[in-house]
């Protein structure tokens, strides 16, 4: 294996054209997060025990990324996102979805039911047209999550 393929830079990465793109860096930074402790944010992926499909990780696993990128819905906007966030980077889990999306599959993410319907915090929050802050601070002190949601904010007028 040469430097660059330990660096996860294929020997493609020259040839093909496509180093300098979008997709080769969302590729490479997916990469480094897996496999080097000195990446920012490998403790969340690789120190979790995160890693990349045999498919995308091999000399020409970049062509093989850019290839399933653009048949499965890549946009210059779109973010890349793992459906299940404990799951490694692979075909069948990773999708590209716009920051809302990707902002609601974190593992960090509060879910909460109401009326038989889970959602985030945040989603709850847009709904019901609430400031997160007010909703959390009412959670705090005890407020059920009906109250919570629903009773309007002293001089703020709700959106009907």
């Amino acid at each position: 294996m040469t430097k660059n393929e330990k660096l996860g830079k294929s020997k493609y990465a020259k040839t093909h054209g496509l180093g300098n793109t979008r997709l080769h860096r969302i590729w490479h930074s997916m990469y480094c997060r897996c496999y080097y402790p000195t990446t920012n944010g490998y403790k969340n992926y690789g120190g979790r025990g995160i890693k990349v499909c045999d498919e995308w990780k091999t000399v020409d696993g970049f062509l093989r990324f850019y290839s399933w990128s653009l048949d499965n819905g890549y946009r210059d906007d779109y973010t890349l996102d793992r459906i299940n966030t404990d799951g490694n980077y692979e075909p069948n889990n990773c999708r590209w979805v716009s920051n809302e999306v990707q902002s609601n599959n974190r593992r960090t993410n509060k879910f909460i039911t109401y009326n038989g319907k889970t959602q985030t915090q945040i989603q709850w929050c847009r709904e019901y047209n609430i400031n997160v802050v007010t909703f959390s601070d009412r959670l705090k002190r005890g407020w059920n999550i009906e109250q919570a949601l629903t009773i309007p904010t002293k001089g703020m007028q709700r959106k009907v």
